[in-house]
């Protein structure tokens, strides 16, 4: 008798699904991440199928696959909802530099402080250990910060997307320095970049004058595939395929701008608006399965006595404490004041794990604590599940005051009015209160459309 027949494994992924909705559900009303109850439900299913199956087999080829999908879909989709205006271009080159500068300052102590701490460990090992525990995590990030006001939202997207892409091209361009016949310095790293960005603006060309020539309806998961052929191809030929990824999403998005004046004339407009509107579905739909799969299959992998370690944890402190420290001196460089919560919004996740599986061979070090991995991933998700519910309810409780100052002010006038009324029977009052109370009620509207709804 089979243990997990087919059926069972279909009602366990559909059930899985149908969590992972009523999961996004509650942190909507909550701000507590998806991903983060994505996780616990992993880790539960790990102790109940160990119940049943004494060796639970080896996930880490499963997450390598789920991840780069996921990866890839989450890029595109973000992509896909970023505006290429004027007046966004110092908000972008703002996103960038944060994202690059608490990169590399992130990994450079965090490279410190697994080098100090581990002594079979390397300089070279060290960077490569640290590099995936300073990129952000869009999969966290992206669907977490909904609620913010749009500015702040745009800027999660932007710097978590860059955090990402750079992120990676950083991870590999540290890996090529152990095999000296792929390390090409810092001249072939840049010129890898050019490659691609070349590589990139043609295909995203290409792919929209032939896709809005097709007439049949279900292509959509045929632009995909080509896509995923093309990352997969530019990391065979060592490109930075990310790029790929992103600069189509935008040209798509963005077609006036990459289309324009004469140009314009090789467009089909209502075509193009149909694959754009298509593709938008259903990369949000395909990133939200694949994310689901990637982090449950990640809670059954996770072992937790690895986090009841005092190494672990003196080491994973130190790291959070470092990332929240240089987050905190470029928001105020960058950003001024107004630096909540995007301060708590980093946490880490698919990225750091994809890329912790990814380290060479050469460069693995059998005695870093794994704990650190996940005891950061999860510090990180709690302090920004903390501040997100922090900022919720303080943007409940500045709504609650405009209403009732705004009540008060006229059940005051209502009561002026009356007694106005008794006194002079039917001589006009004069009404400078009720224009003041007119320019009360327009300043608290316009107060309320600033703060983002729930």
């Amino acid at each position: 008798m089979e243990i997990l027949s087919s059926f069972d494994l279909i009602i366990a992924a559909a059930v899985i699904v149908i969590l992972s909705f009523w999961f996004n559900g509650i942190s909507k009303k909550t701000n507590i991440p998806s991903v983060l109850m994505l996780i616990v439900l992993g880790v539960i299913l790990q102790y109940i199928l160990k119940y049943f199956i004494p060796t639970l087999p080896d996930f880490s080829g499963s997450l390598e696959i789920l991840g780069t999908v996921g990866l890839i879909m989450i890029v595109l989709e973000a992509a896909l909802e970023l505006e290429l205006k004027r007046e966004k271009l110092v908000p972008i080159l703002k996103s960038m530099a944060i994202a690059l500068i608490g990169l590399v300052a992130s990994a450079w102590v965090a490279a410190l402080i697994i080098y100090q701490f581990i002594p079979e460990m390397t300089m070279q090992s060290a960077w490569l250990y640290a590099t995936p525990l300073s990129i952000l995590s869009s999969a966290i990030i992206i669907p977490s910060v909904g609620g913010l006001s749009e500015d702040k939202k745009e800027f999660h997207i932007y710097e978590s997307t860059f955090s990402d892409i750079m992120g990676i091209m950083m991870f590999y361009f540290l890996a090529g320095g152990l095999d000296p016949a792929q390390d090409g310095g810092v001249a072939g790293f840049a010129g890898n970049i050019v490659l691609t960005i070349v590589v990139a603006i043609a295909a995203s060309y290409a792919l929209i004058l032939i896709f809005q020539r097709i007439k049949s309806q279900a292509k959509q998961f045929l632009l995909i595939a080509v896509l995923l052929l093309l990352y997969a191809v530019g990391k065979k030929m060592h490109l930075s395929s990310l790029i790929i990824i992103l600069i189509f999403g935008l040209v798509i998005k963005n077609i006036k701008l990459f289309f324009p004046g004469k140009m314009e004339v090789f467009l089909e407009h209502e075509k193009i608006h149909q694959i754009y509107h298509e593709l938008h579905i259903i990369t949000l739909e395909t990133a939200f399965v694949v994310r689901t799969f990637f982090f449950v299959i990640f809670g059954l992998t996770i072992v937790l006595t690895s986090l009841f370690s005092l190494n672990v944890a003196l080491i994973s402190i130190l790291i959070i404490a470092s990332i929240y420290a240089i987050r905190w001196v470029l928001l105020r460089v960058f950003i001024g004041k107004d630096i909540l919560p995007q301060l708590f919004i980093a946490p880490r996740g698919l990225i750091t794990v994809l890329l912790f599986y990814a380290i060479p061979a050469q460069a693995q070090i059998e005695s870093f604590p794994t704990g650190v991995l996940l005891f950061v991933i999860i510090a990180t998700s709690l302090i920004m599940t903390w501040a997100m519910i922090k900022d919720k309810k303080k943007m409940g409780t500045l709504l609650d005051e405009i209403d009732e100052e705004l009540l008060a002010r006229n059940e005051a006038e209502d009561a002026l009015r009356e007694h106005n009324h008794g006194l002079e029977g039917n001589q006009e009052v004069s009404q400078p209160e009720t224009s003041h109370k007119d320019s009360f009620t327009e300043n608290a509207s316009e107060i309320k459309k600033d703060i983002p709804k729930e």
